[in-house]
């Protein structure tokens, strides 16, 4: 017995969220007319169950409450499965009497509301931030950020918990595909014994676990396969012993992919062995986005992606700048006993 509260102890010690963040939080909820849930653009696994799960949990617990949840761009079609997707709406119009929780969101430009809606940022009105991003500017009025998390879903979990919340099934398959999808379905090095626990908690409240591994890792598009495939296609070694790929505009028109299906082609690109890191860079929207990552102990990608203004962790990062792709080419000639001559 001694044994278990100990560890209990260890648990409870390395990933919480503050009791007196979460209560200022529930007073926030409790005194809105409206609350409106917001996540990142283009968003992720991570980032549709939390907004979702957040969403559905307020509106169990705050029924006095109009609930309404929002991105910037839809959800991909992956996860149109998620109880309550339908109900994700674009940028929402800000009333007097409104709450707001932003939820997996680094910084404000990554909901591309900071130039829209710039009373989400200047703390002119309550808004509750939930990340788990170290970079995160808390931005909010309360900020529920837990850098050591694998995933925002998970902090939902330990708030709803702290709080004293109960998890519906609905609710518990909303908050399970973010955490499978940011631990890349419990394989990633970001899946501790607390995403263990996590798991278990919201198995135990009916999550549908086959259900999102059906649909999260088991389906994939013909345009997505077709996309996936010039990614690897493409791959290059560079001299910083990186596995480098990139798609352009003209990819995504050829193979009839969205933007949303180059999520996850990175995994395959990041298995090449001996690699310091991974890249894909793609074209959309008048800007080159990058997604970096790394199996190492040594290479931190978000110092990586800071430098070009983006963040992340240690291990996943991106970063988008303004532009477009160009290919290069560089070819060697190799003469025997001689040194290698290269040209471009």
């Amino acid at each position: 017995m001694r044994v278990v509260r100990v560890f209990e102890s260890t648990y409870a010690s390395s990933l919480m969220v503050n009791a007196t963040d979460a209560e200022k939080a529930a007073a926030i909820f409790a005194a809105a007319k409206r609350i409106l849930c917001i996540c990142h653009r283009n968003p992720d696994g991570d980032a549709v169950g939390a907004v979702l799960g957040i969403g559905l949990l307020l509106e169990q617990h705050f029924p006095s409450a109009r609930v309404s949840m929002h991105c910037t761009d839809p959800a991909p079609e992956t996860f149109h499965f998620l109880p309550s997707v339908q109900r994700l709406q674009g940028p929402p119009a800000i009333q007097e009497g409104d709450a707001v929780v932003i939820v997996d969101s680094a910084e404000p430009k990554l909901t591309d509301l900071h130039e829209s809606h710039p009373m989400l940022f200047d703390k002119s009105m309550p808004v509750v931030n939930i990340d788990h991003h170290p970079s995160n500017s808390n931005f909010g009025t309360v900020n529920i950020v837990v850098p050591t998390a694998a995933s925002s879903c998970e902090i939902v979990v330990l708030l709803a918990d702290v709080l004293h919340w109960s998890i519906t099934g609905d609710i518990a398959t909303c908050l399970l595909t973010g955490v499978y999808t940011d631990t890349g379905g419990l394989l990633h090095s970001n899946t501790t014994a607390a995403v263990y626990r996590t798991v278990a908690r919201l198995l135990r409240a009916g999550a549908r676990q086959q259900l999102i591994v059906s649909a999260v890792f088991r389906t994939a598009k013909l345009s997505t396969l077709k996309l996936w495939g010039r990614v690897l296609e493409k791959i290059s070694i560079s001299e910083e012993g990186g596995a480098i790929s990139a798609v352009t505009e003209g990819d995504f028109r050829a193979t009839g992919a969205d933007y949303s299906e180059l999520t996850g082609a990175i995994d395959y690109v990041n298995a090449v062995p001996g690699m310091r890191f991974s890249m894909v860079l793609s074209e959309r929207d008048g800007k080159v986005k990058g997604s970096i990552r790394t199996l190492r102990d040594d290479v931190d990608v978000n110092e990586m992606a800071g430098r070009l203004s983006g963040g992340g962790h240690k291990r996943a990062a991106g970063f988008a700048l303004p532009g477009k792709l160009k290919p290069e080419v560089r070819w060697k000639v190799v003469e025997e006993g001689k040194e290698e001559n290269s040209a471009q």
